[in-house]
């Protein structure tokens, strides 16, 4: 309590002595003006000055001051004095009234208005208003007439050191590797004084920690904190907590404090590899386990996390690499082993690997010690299945001749029970892969014969389904598919490759070359097709025509003379002899038709019937189709041009009140029943030209001329 009591004091005397340092009195030698106004700094020095110096003072203008200073959180049973003002004018005659206004005049400072005593009335804080500003005049008692000028001034508010430190924005949170060096910077933290800064040491903050030694330092003035210790492990430990205290007055005793808590977390860096929970895994599967079927899992450790401790597995090493896979699951980090083959119990009945896990982030700052990974053996037992029968090949392609006998084998397929207790195969055929029952098997042996003739220009392959049963379980089955190629054999004649019509034209020259043709065999021998060309032996001297084999394998005609004459002869049938190459080869006789024809002077058919016309000399027969039709046109537009006239001027339909025809049927005789009833039509009465009234009788005529002619 005394130092306390102390440190107040020294606030108190500070600024006065400050004062009387850096503002020595000054000599006016000037007139004293009578509207000036002395206001004293502090009531301790006005108890000192006796009348006489105050009177000496107003003299030489000495110790007029424009500021007072009142201490904060000063409080008394009477009003603390302020200062005091005083004019010139005043000779002690108590006819003058001083008056305060301004802020905080009446209600936090008084003024006594005979002595010019300002009193603070109320408790003043310099952290809620550090200054005042007032003005003050003195004024006649009796008149209140103003004696001078208002004299403007400020009182200050003194602060002393009531304010401890805050940390506003307490408590703090804060990250730091682990591992880091040591003196790495965590943070930094800020504590705030609502005292005065730049007055005495109340706002000068001093940092320490009271708890988080020795784990973590702080820089005392700028707040920085850092780490005390090198290498520290989250593994060994993730959080601390630290309590940071800020003291003002410098950190001397007396000063006020404030505290503030520190959460430090270390973040994971990669510093730890991966360790597998066991050496050695033991794990079973049968034989005839699906593909890609997980078999197991094995897993390796990490102290690490997230990315850190994220790791991948391989097969190394061991005697089953070919037949096992192992994958990394990324959210379980572990490895899955996998089936990449078929297994088979009768050949291999163990395996043994060696899987590896390794990191897959590595820091190079901690590679020095040692291989970020780790290895087990994994031991696979193969369980014994009921397998299928497997076939010795995995498809079969079989060849069979067209010509093929009936029930003669073409083929044999074989399988076996690859379990150790082997069952006898029956074989069968997928009757939906032959709907037409063209081929059977032997049940016990697996030889395919023929059931029904082949023909190799019908099908060229059969693909049936061969399937083999174990007798001592039927459930066990497998299938194989059989591809049968038909062969060939010389089984068809050669022909012409269409229906050939030639003709001929009447002025023809000799040599001409009627008709090229080209024969066709369903057969497809290996080295391809050959055809020969040769005329009937009775018609080898044919008077008319001649053969010619091109080098295309195809045939050409030509005429032996001219003046072919279809008046005489209309129509020659030519018979040809075609012959394949095949062993034995055959042939066939295919007749070409040619027509006699009558042609152009460019060798243009014109004509083939004996009935044509004899058309005049130098008049073409395109010619006087282009004449015909031209006359046609000219006529039909001028019946139409008539007819539009004709029916624009005259009504298409007659009204009933002008038609005077009668359609009378009479009832009374006989008659033919329907046939009575249509024995008139009114609408053609009405309208005899036709449909409409625009076809009329000539232009149906030259319809049918047009018709004819076309």
């Amino acid at each position: 309590m005394p130092e306390r009591l102390a440190e107040m004091l020294l606030d108190l005397w500070t600024p006065f002595i400050i004062l009387w340092i850096t503002l020595p009195p000054c000599i006016d030698t000037a007139p004293m003006n009578q509207s000036q106004v002395l206001m004293s700094g502090s009531p301790l020095e006005l108890n000192r000055l006796s009348e006489e110096q105050r009177i000496l003072n107003r003299s030489k203008r000495g110790w007029v001051w424009n500021q007072m200073f009142v201490l904060e959180e000063f409080s008394g049973p009477e009003p603390i004095l302020v200062g005091r003002l005083h004019t010139d004018l005043d000779p002690g005659s108590k006819k003058i009234k001083y008056i305060l206004s301004g802020d905080g005049a009446g209600t936090i400072f008084q003024i006594n208005d005979v002595t010019g005593d300002i009193h603070a009335i109320k408790r003043l804080d310099r952290e809620e208003k550090a200054e005042y500003t007032l003005t003050a005049q003195a004024v006649d008692w009796e008149t209140n007439k103003p004696l001078e000028p208002p004299s403007e001034f400020i009182i200050k508010v003194q602060d002393i050191n009531d304010n401890a430190p805050e940390f506003l924005n307490g408590p703090y949170h804060a990250t730091v590797p682990e591992m880091s060096i040591l003196g790495t910077s965590v943070t930094n933290v800020t504590a705030t004084d609502a005292d005065d800064p730049v007055y005495g040491n109340s706002a000068k903050l001093v940092y320490s920690i009271l708890e988080g030694q020795p784990y973590f330092s702080i820089e005392p003035e700028t707040a920085i904190i850092k780490t005390a210790l090198p290498n520290m492990d989250r593994e060994a430990k993730e959080e601390y907590l630290v309590v940071i205290q800020a003291k003002d007055m410098g950190g001397h005793s007396g000063g006020l404090s404030g505290t503030t808590t520190l959460t430090v977390t270390l973040t994971d860096v990669n510093d730890n590899p991966p360790k597998f929970a066991q050496s050695l895994y033991h794990f079973s599967v049968p034989e005839d386990v699906v593909l890609g079927t997980a078999i197991g899992r094995v897993k390796a450790n990490d102290q690490d996390i997230g990315e850190n401790a994220q790791s991948s597995y391989d097969i190394i090493d061991g005697d089953g690499t070919a037949l096992f896979e192992i994958t990394s699951d990324a959210q379980a980090q572990d490895g899955i082993i996998r089936l990449r083959k078929p297994l088979d119990f009768e050949t291999k009945k163990s395996y043994t690997l060696k899987v590896e896990a390794a990191n897959v982030h590595i820091d190079p700052r901690f590679s020095g010690r040692g291989p970020f990974k780790d290895t087990a053996t994994v031991k696979i037992v193969v369980e014994d299945a009921d397998e299928p029968p497997v076939f010795s090949s995995p498809t079969y392609l079989l060849e069979v001749h067209e010509n093929a006998a009936l029930n003669s084998v073409i083929g044999q397929v074989t399988a076996r029970d690859p379990d150790i207790t082997s069952s006898p195969i029956r074989f069968s055929i997928d009757r939906h892969t032959d709907l037409e029952r063209q081929f059977n098997i032997n049940a016990d042996d697996g030889k395919i014969t023929l059931a029904t003739p082949l023909d190799r220009e019908l099908s060229v392959w059969h693909n049936i389904t061969i399937i083999a049963t174990e007798i001592r379980n039927h459930s066990q089955i497998s299938r194989v598919p059989v591809a049968i190629k038909v062969l060939d054999v010389n089984d068809n004649a050669p022909e012409f490759a269409s229906e050939y019509e030639a003709f001929l034209c009447e002025n023809g020259k000799p040599g001409q070359v009627i008709q090229t043709v080209s024969a066709m065999d369903k057969d497809d021998p290996k080295n391809g097709h050959y055809f020969l060309y040769s005329l009937l032996p009775e018609m080898v001297n044919n008077p008319n025509f001649t053969i010619k084999k091109n080098e295309d394998n195809s045939l050409s005609i030509l005429a032996k003379h001219n003046g072919f004459n279809r008046q005489k002869q209309e129509v020659y049938l030519l018979p040809i002899i075609i012959s394949d190459s095949g062993n034995p080869p055959l042939s066939s006789t295919s007749t070409l038709t040619i027509r006699v024809c009558g042609c152009s002077n460019d060798g243009v058919v014109q004509s083939c019937n004996v009935e044509a016309y004899v058309l005049p000399i130098g008049l073409s027969m395109g010619a006087l189709i282009a004449i015909l039709a031209c006359i046609i046109l000219l006529l039909v537009i001028v019946v139409l041009f008539v007819t539009l006239r004709r029916h624009k001027n005259e009504p298409l339909i007659i009204k009933d009140d002008e038609d005077v025809r009668e359609n009378i049927i009479r009832y009374d005789d006989e008659g033919g029943g329907e046939e009575d009833t249509e024995a008139f039509d009114i609408a053609t009465l009405q309208n005899p030209d036709g449909i409409n009234g625009f076809l009329p009788p000539l232009f149906s005529l030259i319809f049918m001329v047009m018709h004819r002619t076309s």
